[in-house]
């Protein structure tokens, strides 16, 4: 699997509806720490990696939150409002954030597997 970078792709939800979703990277320090912030929504979802805890402080919006292990497993899916710090999942790697709500209608919830396919993926 390697690093990521920064960037876009797609999000498959493996064994959940099959959802193909628009997904940004942020795998810098830089794009990690900035996120959601100053947006008032978002297409699609964003995967910090690597993070293991998020907060929604100064936040515009609500979002669904989704904690992946090392194998892109989902370990927990929780909907956030601004204001709020979220728990430490010690054995995530990465999270996903997606505006509240849409997140289920993708069948993501715990136990679920996704793929990333990055730029380069897609152009072969």
């Amino acid at each position: 699997m390697g690093r990521w970078r920064d960037g876009t792709g797609v999000l498959s939800v493996l064994d959940g509806a099959g959802a193909a979703v628009a997904l940004e990277i942020a795998a810098s320090y830089r794009a990690r720490t900035r996120g959601l912030l100053g947006r008032d929504g978002i297409d699609g979802v964003i995967l910090l990696t690597p993070a293991s805890s998020v907060h929604t402080f100064r936040m515009r919006f609500a979002i669904d939150v989704a904690h992946l292990d090392r194998h892109l497993r989902v370990i927990a899916v929780r909907t956030m409002a601004p204001g709020r710090l979220g728990a430490l999942r010690p054995r995530a790697r990465h999270v996903l954030e997606a505006e509240a709500g849409a997140m289920a209608g993708w069948g993501l919830r715990p136990g679920v597997v996704v793929s990333v396919a990055t730029g380069q993926d897609l152009r072969t």
